[in-house]
């Protein structure tokens, strides 16, 4: 079939629609989508008088099934099904990127899964933290295991003196512990602030210990006297951000603020935890051999996670103690030396002759400090307890003021402070 030049050729696609093509000779219907534009599931072309209405494709067989609503030529109907013309629609994608990032998707347990259980016994002031088992963990070793084993830190103020660890296990993707592991000297300002970091780790003897994946808690979700269960997600560390891989406009907001985290965890440094008893004793009246007036009497009970002094990654600590104003420098006491330790038991007890009058004006200042056998010794940390204390250290010295004959203890957190009115002895 062929067309005289001069004419135009009308070709009737859907009822009264028709496209013109220029003159010339007769191309086969497959070239003739060559001379239309592909256009936008959204906006009609010109082409497309009645957008309800526009066609499937340009076949044969399009027009003899005058289906509507597929888009004309395009580039999604070539991923679409087969049958009907269908394509993938905007919502569907959006569906399917929903999916992989939720928290049920594979992407998520890439590096396995951590359950365990916390307890807080207020009374004894111990956090009880029993590891249970992991799941699915990420392959370490060339023979497609791990050696895992899983570490505890408190946040802020991780170091080697509050590192709790587990066994390990070996050769296990699938490693169950059922281990507890205890912290003491938590108190319940340190329930509402500090967080547990848990992170698993494969054990290496050969080469140093490859990190998994960890958790954090923070144990204000954990209520006192009562056990709480988690089946977590590990997750890898968050980055730190560094200051040569920002812009020049950023690097001096970075250099700020990485001063400013310095400053903050430094005055936030926590060197240990100390277990004080307090107990005024009135006046015993009367003669004979009794005690003729009242008294203080200090009990030194142990430390916990003190920082470590040496560079064995232990200490030699011991405690003294002063009851100041100390005008005749009489009121200086020290426990014993216990050797290589960071959670040391003294249970040594100190008397003051006082009564409860002057001692309302008095200020107890103990302080922990690290043995060195030939030179000048470390100074840990320390607290001090008056009435111008504040937090835990108030409220023990009170309460131990205010119940007379009745023993108070409380455990306290040593700051990195040296007190004032102390030197190195």
């Amino acid at each position: 079939m062929t067309v005289r030049r001069g004419k135009k050729l009308s070709i009737s696609i859907q009822e009264h629609m028709a496209i013109d093509v220029c003159p010339g000779p007769i191309r086969p219907i497959r070239q003739i989508s060559a001379y239309f534009p592909r256009l936008s599931p959204t906006s009609p072309g010109p082409l497309s008088p009645n957008p309800a209405m526009s066609p499937q494709a340009l076949s044969p067989g399009s027009v003899a099934s005058g289906m509507g609503g597929a888009h004309l030529l395009s580039p999604l109907l070539a991923h679409g099904r087969s049958g009907g013309g269908g394509s993938l629609s905007l919502n569907s994608s959006m569906d399917t990127s929903v999916e992989i990032n939720s928290s049920d998707s594979d992407d998520c347990t890439a590096l396995g899964t951590l359950e365990f259980e916390l307890r807080y016994e207020q009374r004894s002031s111990e956090l009880h933290c029993t590891v249970l088992r992991a799941k699915g963990l990420k392959p370490m070793d060339f023979n497609g295991l791990a050696d895992p084993y899983v570490k505890l830190h408190l946040l802020p103020g991780a170091c080697k003196a509050n590192k709790l660890k587990t066994k390990t296990i070996r050769n296990s993707l699938n490693p169950v512990w059922n281990e507890t592991l205890t912290y003491v000297g938590i108190t319940e300002e340190d329930m509402h602030r500090k967080t547990l970091r848990l992170t698993v780790c494969d054990e290496d003897k050969l080469t140093h210990n490859e990190l998994i994946g960890e958790s954090r808690v923070p144990l204000k979700r954990v209520k006192p006297d009562q056990t709480k269960h988690f089946h977590t997600c590990l997750e890898h560390p968050p980055p730190m951000p560094s200051p040569t891989a920002m812009g020049e406009a950023l690097r001096g907001i970075s250099c700020y603020l990485r001063e400013w985290e310095n400053e903050q965890l430094h005055s936030l440094e926590e060197r240990g935890r100390l277990l004080l008893s307090l107990q005024f004793l009135p006046p015993v009246g009367g003669g004979g051999e009794g005690r003729r007036s009242g008294g203080l009497c200090v009990g030194v009970k142990r430390c916990a996670h003190l920082a470590a002094m040496d560079v064995n990654g232990f200490s030699d600590p011991y405690v003294k103690i002063y009851l100041k104003p100390d005008i005749e420098k009489k009121s200086k006491h020290k426990t014993a030396v216990i050797k290589k330790t960071l959670n040391p038991e003294f249970n040594e007890e100190f008397f003051y002759e006082i009564s409860l009058s002057e001692l309302t004006n008095k200020t107890l200042e103990v302080t922990v400090w690290d043995y060195d056998l030939g030179r000048s010794n470390d100074f840990i940390g320390g607290v001090c307890l008056s009435c111008h204390s504040q937090g835990d250290a108030l409220r023990h010295w009170m309460d131990c003021l205010k119940n007379k004959g009745m023993r108070v203890e409380r455990w306290h957190i040593l700051s990195n402070e040296l007190p004032r009115t102390l030197g190195h002895d």
